[in-house]
């Protein structure tokens, strides 16, 4: 990744965060979920839904991250396992892995991810920003790094722009911004 590229994905990264802050004071309002050992956090208003997993119906020539279709009420739903995505390792499909159903940038997508955790409220103070990786890692969907008290000790989130994920060019589901 050049320098250029680097810089661009920070600023865009610094604006998505900027841009997706409740007003001033007002705390902030995640899911969290399991994605192998971490735990991440959305935005709770981009969530339609949680379901179950359900076997999808494959689509020819997807890429390997896309599950396929499922019919939600009429509405036909890709399908993205983020794991997958994420080039985890250890994917199994148990009782505990649903489908979270979004609504972003006007379009209706499902995510399979290991298990939901908790819709948490995230004041300023919880919320770190993203750390700079020079380029080795992608964090150009990273908005921040939450903190939450878990009994005696804290537990960190990585706050995704997901909006931004699902609407960017490799993955296919909808024009770029």
């Amino acid at each position: 990744m050049s320098a250029a590229t680097l810089l661009e994905n920070q600023a865009v990264s610094q604006a998505a965060a900027t841009s997706a802050a409740p007003p001033h004071g007002a705390p902030r309002e995640v899911l969290s979920f399991k994605l192998g050992a971490e735990e991440y956090g959305i935005d709770i208003l981009k969530v339609q839904e949680i379901r179950g997993y359900e076997q999808p119906t494959r689509i020819a020539n997807a890429p390997g991250f896309m599950k396929g279709v499922v019919n939600l009420r009429g509405v036909i739903v890709p399908i993205v396992d983020m794991r997958l995505r994420f080039a985890l390792d250890d994917v199994k499909y148990d009782a505990f892995t649903v489908v979270i159903i979004l609504n972003v940038a006007g379009r209706t997508v499902g995510v399979v991810v290991d298990s939901v955790s908790d819709v948490l409220e995230l004041h300023a103070d919880q919320i770190k920003p993203a750390p700079e990786f020079n380029g080795s890692i992608d964090s150009t969907y990273i908005t921040g790094l939450g903190t939450v008290k878990s009994g005696d000790g804290e537990r960190m989130l990585i706050l995704m722009d997901i909006e931004r994920m699902m609407s960017s060019a490799e993955m296919g589901l909808m024009d770029a911004f």
